[in-house]
């Protein structure tokens, strides 16, 4: 099964070096093992914008949102056997942080893709 973890934080530090490669070895090591399909970083929330429907309106709002408490820094996608294995893999990115980034505080959200099983399973 698929499976998307959505990093999720407060705080806006940028990612220090060491944590840069620790998070890069990381995914060359899962994406070689076949588990890891897609990551990324995602730009300041500056940068984009919402489109929104809302009482029968859409309303398009450029970045950055005020109402923001946690902003989504990075993505990746994971083909895993289940959702132990992504529990592990998700405890195993976060343990890079801790280390990596003393102080810091965020969330991984682990979210199974629907229409994602593989067939014959």
């Amino acid at each position: 099964m698929r499976y998307l973890f959505i990093v999720k934080s407060n705080q806006l530090a940028e990612p220090t070096p060491a944590l840069m490669e620790a998070m890069h070895k990381l995914a060359q090591r899962e994406i070689q093992a076949g588990r890891m399909l897609d990551d990324g970083g995602l730009f300041p929330q500056a940068t984009g914008a919402q489109v929104t429907v809302g009482k029968g309106e859409l309303k398009v709002i450029d970045g950055p949102f005020i109402e923001a408490k946690e902003v989504i820094g990075g993505f990746a996608i994971f083909d895993l056997p289940g959702p132990d294995e992504a529990l592990a893999a998700a405890r195993e990115f976060m343990q890079l942080h801790k280390d990596h980034m003393p102080g810091w505080e965020g969330i991984c959200e682990i979210r199974g893709i629907a229409g994602s099983m593989t067939k014959g399973a």
